[in-house]
């Protein structure tokens, strides 16, 4: 159960809540009590699900985004666009950054960006950071 809780928290933070996984991952492996393996694939895996629902978002963004309840600023998708256009696929590998990470993976979706290569490297980023967390705490 542990598991699936982790697995919906990372996939609501992995969407349009700009509130850190980490948190919750880290209090779990520090617990000592659950399979570190696990873990790192329940919170990987929600989280890029939950890119994947902002890059969906993002795809149909004409039916969203003069929504009242659409939760994400002109602002902010602007600057996560022009962040996309610069950068490109390079960019979706700070999908798991705060505040912007959400938003360059919605950027993606307006641009039709392939579904297939931004699994790639959206994984890539959101993988290695959670690897990161996991090295810096059970290690340290």
């Amino acid at each position: 159960m542990i598991y699936l809780s982790l697995f919906i928290f990372c996939l609501s933070l992995g969407t349009f809540f700009p509130l850190a996984s980490e948190t919750y991952l880290v209090s779990l492996l520090l617990l000592e009590k659950y399979n570190e393996l696990l873990l790192l694939s329940f919170a990987s895996l929600g989280n890029i699900l939950g890119s994947v629902i902002s890059w969906v978002f993002g795809y149909s963004v004409n039916f969203f985004i003069n929504k009242p309840w659409f939760p994400m600023s002109k602002y902010l998708l602007q600057k996560a666009t022009d962040i996309f256009k610069k950068y490109g696929k390079w960019s979706l590998l700070l999908s798991w950054v705060p505040f912007i990470g959400d938003p360059i993976a919605f950027a993606a979706g307006t641009f039709r960006y392939n579904i297939l290569f931004f699994l790639i490297f959206v994984s890539i980023g959101k993988v290695a950071r959670y690897l990161l967390i996991y090295f810096y705490f059970v290690f340290n």
